[in-house]
């Protein structure tokens, strides 16, 4: 395997191709959604991973990662590396804070909102499946942080029809300056 070009843009690197890299996450390009955080994804945007999804997630107090659901057929797994959240896993809440992990068998309904003081970075991997199903239903827990889909769906475009889709690449909001 080749090593992947890792190209300089306004807002960081990203990486061009499918080959190997090494970079450090402060020096990535990111990705910000008004109401769902800033993120990076540690493969080239034109040709993401079919196999393996991963990046960290930065999310501020009250700002939830995405809408509650569940991947029917593949597993996800969280390691909180900085901050602290709220997981809505099943409709319960639980406080995560540094170095909590959820692991989320397939079928588990989830979500992440950030909590405490400050943002929350998240390291979220999940396996990736050409034809995997995901459901979102109506959960109150997670409404209450507008992370509930508007109604029970399978369809992303649906459970995702109220919130802004589009994002815009920045610079990385993570980790501090001192600890990178």
């Amino acid at each position: 395997m080749e090593e992947a070009e890792l190209r300089e843009t306004e807002t960081g690197l990203v990486p061009s191709g499918p080959g190997w890299f090494i970079a450090n996450v402060a020096d990535l390009s990111w990705d910000r959604n008004p109401v769902h955080g800033t993120w990076c994804v540690f493969n080239d945007p034109e040709h993401p991973s079919e196999q393996l999804g991963i990046g960290v997630h930065v999310i501020e107090p009250g700002q939830p990662n995405g809408r509650y659901h569940a991947e029917l057929t593949d597993q996800e797994g969280f390691l909180v590396l900085d901050g602290e959240c709220i997981a809505i896993v099943e409709g319960e809440e639980r406080r995560m804070r540094k170095w909590d992990y959820l692991h989320c068998p397939p079928g588990t309904l989830h979500i992440t909102v950030g909590a405490g003081e400050g943002p929350c970075a998240i390291l979220m991997v999940g396996v990736r499946s050409a034809e995997s199903p995901i459901h979102y239903p109506v959960e109150a827990a997670a409404a209450q942080y507008g992370a509930s889909a508007p109604k029970d769906t399978d369809s992303p475009d649906e459970a995702y029809a109220d919130v802004p889709r589009e994002t815009t690449s920045v610079r990385a909001p993570w980790p501090p300056p001192d600890s990178a």
